[in-house]
């Protein structure tokens, strides 16, 4: 009987091709952004902060990316989610790295998350753009 299991997750190279992928879409809507590249288990693999982005982006990206492998969503669904929830919503926002606006997308390899890609300096739709055209270059 064998309790092991092998766990997929992002590696550098696949990062770095995300990072390339968003950098390309910030690009192309004029935008400055930070983006994070994380592992499986929401660990940075890659980091870029475009010329002129903020520096509050720099963690905001990370957060995104991180919230997406902690919990297994894209940012943008977690507000919806719990707008109707009072209780939750204001409880939870709280919780350090959780980011609930968008921003942040898995990598999925399999239909599993691998890893995720953060994006922050643009609004909440661009950063979710951009994001998904990152984490595209490395799912399947």
């Amino acid at each position: 009987m064998s309790y092991s299991s092998r766990v997929e997750t992002l590696n550098a190279a696949g990062a770095q091709a995300c990072l390339a992928q968003a950098a390309a879409a910030a690009d192309r809507l004029g935008l400055s952004v930070c983006v994070a590249v994380v592992d499986q288990a929401g660990q940075l693999l890659a980091f870029c902060r475009m010329d002129g982005a903020p520096t509050l982006s720099i963690q905001l990206a990370q957060d995104k990316a991180y919230t997406v492998t902690a919990f297994g969503l894209p940012t943008a669904q977690w507000y919806p989610m719990i707008a109707d929830e009072p209780a939750l919503l204001h409880g939870i926002v709280k919780a350090d790295r959780l980011m609930i606006f968008g921003g942040g997308a898995p990598v999925k390899a399999g239909g599993q998350i691998i890893g995720a890609v953060g994006v922050s300096g643009g609004t909440s739709d661009q950063d979710g753009q951009i994001a998904a055209a990152g984490a595209a270059a490395a799912s399947d």
